[in-house]
């Protein structure tokens, strides 16, 4: 099922979808997608944020990158980054830009014994609503890739006047306001992914309504990722969608 335009219907209905969608990633990374020690939980505060997925590694542990079994049989092979994950856009932060002072950005801990490698964020209208509700969003983000953590963001929003080149544009101004990004094209919606190294790597692919959702690469240390399966895991959640809303969101569609 293509990606809809979530403008149609309400904040409400978006609410739900958002929290199947959760759990349908939650699902599918802990049952096939991500190696072990390599777990994912859905909507774990940690510290004064909450992210939407968390993919968790046992503290202590050395990733595995071998395959192993999941629950159900079958398999959680992680991809090594020689093979470059096939996006639009890659962007690599400057260093110098990097490395420069910054204001203090928010902490990010976890109360359990065990190491936060990942999170995915999937965005809400109300991330981009305010002023206020973005900076709170981007201070987020840049403290969480700062601090070596590994990031997806899909925002099936389109750009508003706070984040005019999309979400990846604001998110990459935070990191380095000397290569700004731009839409390539007329897709202004935006999966990406964040390699959280030094100096950080953006994989990006926009996206448009009536547009397959590729699978996008999750990062879980400095040479490996999973592709997150996000088409299968979006059509799965739409169930919780009412018929007469999910008929007005196909309606853009055709």
């Amino acid at each position: 099922m293509p990606l809809h335009d979530w403008k149609r219907v309400s904040a409400g209905t978006f609410h739900e979808f958002h929290n199947a969608w959760i759990t349908e990633l939650a699902r599918a990374l802990n049952n096939g997608v991500l190696p072990s020690p390599s777990y994912a939980e859905a909507e774990l505060v940690a510290g004064q944020t909450g992210p939407d997925v968390l993919a968790l590694e046992f503290d202590g542990q050395q990733f595995i990158a071998d395959e192993v079994l999941a629950p159900d049989g079958s398999s959680g092979v992680a991809t090594l980054l020689d093979a470059e994950p096939q996006v639009t856009v890659t962007q690599v932060a400057s260093e110098a830009e990097v490395y420069s002072e910054r204001r203090n950005r928010l902490a990010i801990r976890h109360s359990s014994g065990d190491r936060l490698v990942a999170y995915i964020e999937l965005l809400s209208s109300g991330n981009k609503a305010s002023r206020r509700m973005l900076d709170r969003f981007l201070d987020k983000v840049y403290s969480v890739i700062e601090q070596g953590i590994h990031l997806l963001v899909v925002d099936p929003y389109p750009p508003g006047p706070l984040d005019t080149q999309g979400i990846h544009a604001a998110i990459w101004n935070e990191i380095d306001p000397s290569t700004p990004f731009r839409f390539p094209d007329a897709r202004h919606l935006t999966a990406v992914s964040y390699h959280a190294l030094r100096p950080p790597t953006a994989y990006v692919e926009p996206l448009a309504v009536g547009q397959i959702i590729p699978d996008m690469p999750l990062f879980l240390d400095s040479t490996h990722y999973v592709n997150t399966p996000l088409e299968s895991t979006y059509n799965a959640a739409l169930s919780v969608v009412p018929n007469h809303l999910r008929e007005r969101l196909v309606q853009r569609l055709n």
